[in-house]
């Protein structure tokens, strides 16, 4: 239910500020009103120190408790990865403008950065693609992903992914956020205030990046923020190196009962001030102490690999004992699973092939493949992987034509938003499945008939296509969401991951 005007601007009072402007003419009536209002919000978005969510309860049984999202930095090439195009042999080199192509191209949107080329050569993948059991009709995988490969079968492959974005800030907000404009709260965020924490001593949602090779594009600190949530919402960042958590450790000469008794003084002060401001990132900043002083004590023992035995850190391959690599993050990751962190968020850096794709594609590649597909196995032999939503993708794909000169065996692909590929493990997903296709080129999606839509962008829902806000709003619903039910009211709306748009993807789900 939407406020007037007034007592909109109520809402945005502390007490002291309202009794104030109360005397100066408000009727004690509307006073009392407004207060009573303020105060209800105000409780409303007050954090839970319990670590419980806003939610309570679950709107649906959920499948997963938790996620671990790997997000390729950058648009992977699906066209070199998973879309295989064997028809692109024979159009080699061929103009994308020419007309040939024209219902095709249909002069979509494409970057400045190849829109001032005097032609658009079709670059097929030079890299051979093999097809794979999944307990379904198969799924073709490129040739530098055969760890991957190997969990085939656990796998939900989504070919008919979309986005409006085209440029990676915009991209990567809008697939972590459900906004391209920045200020919205993460995934993480959203799934920490609605469901809480399941562990007292780690946050609810915990970020890891490791860099891989070629063009690395910025990370952001809002990409996992909590945007207007209360500010305990937001990921925790571990870091590679000696120092997983900055200032964990207490200073020389403060001890652990100093510590104790610091917090404690810190929030009999914050408690006086919540109530004289009734301002919710007070009792936040009493939660972000709290869970400090847990940390001390469970990351060094989260981050020690002296429990894991030889044969497990064997199959991450050889990079798992080194911090801040993918292999490390990925059994970091299941180290947070099995701790029941809520919201795990892995940025692997690197995947803006604009030119010597095959090159960094294949150090790309080999830095991921067999640290993911561990991941999925150990959470699998674990009896981890059936409530644990594992995600893998990037913010779009990548272009069929060369970014400048296409050679025998070289060339670069541009972004391209119109088709890419994702997929998901676990958590209640329908394992052995391919959704989507594209079209001969990888440069639309298809619906079931093989007609190309060429007009995503005026129509947001499609049978065959999946949106972001579709994606969210399926991940949500395997949690256990409404995606939209969870909201958070915010100058004057509500608003929610999938803002106004959105629907679950039931042949995704088990």
């Amino acid at each position: 239910m939407s406020h007037n005007p007034l007592e909109e601007h109520f809402l945005r009072l502390t007490r002291r500020q309202f009794f104030g402007k109360a005397a100066t003419g408000f009727s004690a009536g509307m006073g009392i009103a407004a207060l009573g209002t303020m105060l209800s919000n105000k409780a409303a978005a007050a954090p839970l120190l319990s670590g419980g969510g806003t939610l309570g309860n679950p709107h649906i049984a959920p499948k997963a408790k938790r996620v671990i999202y790997l997000h390729m930095m950058g648009g992977p090439s699906q066209l070199d990865l998973w879309d295989h195009k064997p028809e692109l042999h024979e159009h080699r080199g061929k103009d994308l403008r020419s007309k040939e192509f024209e219902h095709l191209y249909n002069n979509q949107r494409i970057t400045g950065m190849t829109s001032g080329q005097s032609t658009l050569p079709i670059a097929n993948s030079i890299f051979k693609f093999n097809k794979h059991d999944n307990g379904g009709d198969g799924v073709w995988i490129s040739e530098l992903l055969p760890h991957t490969a190997s969990v085939a079968n656990e796998l939900c492959v989504i070919k008919s992914m979309y986005t409006e974005a085209i440029n990676h800030e915009p991209g990567v907000t809008y697939l972590q956020t459900g906004s391209q404009i920045p200020g919205r709260p993460s995934m993480g965020a959203w799934l920490s205030y609605g469901l809480g924490s399941m562990n007292e001593n780690l946050p609810a949602f915990a970020v890891l990046i490791s860099k891989g090779v070629g063009n690395m594009q910025a990370l952001s600190d809002r990409l996992w923020g909590s945007g207007f949530l209360p500010s305990e919402h937001q990921g925790v960042r571990f870091r590679g190196g000696a120092e997983p958590v900055l200032f964990l450790k207490d200073p020389k000469g403060v001890t652990r009962d100093d510590r104790r008794k610091m917090l404690d003084a810190t929030a009999k002060l914050n408690e006086m001030a919540f109530k004289e401001s009734l301002d919710p990132e007070v009792n936040a900043r009493i939660a972000q102490g709290e869970m400090a002083y847990r940390m001390q004590m469970s990351v060094p023992e989260l981050t020690d690999f002296g429990d894991e035995d030889e044969a497990t850190l064997e199959m991450y391959g050889p990079d798992v004992k080194k911090p801040g690599t993918y292999a490390n993050n990925c059994l970091l990751a299941r180290r947070m699973a099995e701790r029941d962190v809520r919201f795990i968020q892995l940025y692997h850096r690197g995947w803006d092939q604009h030119g010597n794709l095959p090159r960094d594609l294949r150090g790309q590649a080999k830095q991921i493949d067999q640290p993911q597909a561990a991941l999925i196995k150990d959470l699998r032999r674990r009896g981890l992987l059936d409530d644990t939503l594992v995600v893998w993708g990037g913010e779009f794909g990548r272009g069929v034509y060369s970014q400048g000169a296409l050679s025998n065996t070289n060339y670069g692909r541009d972004h391209h938003p119109r088709c890419f590929t994702m997929f998901m493990a676990g958590g209640g997903t329908k394992p052995g499945t391919v959704f989507g296709k594209t079209d001969m080129l990888g440069y639309n999606i298809v619906d079931k008939d093989g007609m190309p839509l060429t007009d995503l962008d005026q129509h947001h829902t499609h049978p065959d296509a999946v949106h972001i806000h579709d994606l969210h709003a399926t991940m949500l619903d395997l949690l256990g969401i409404d995606h939209e039910r969870l909201t958070f009211r915010f100058q004057g709306r509500r608003y929610r991951l999938t803002d106004i748009e959105g629907r679950k993807i039931k042949d995704l789900m088990a």
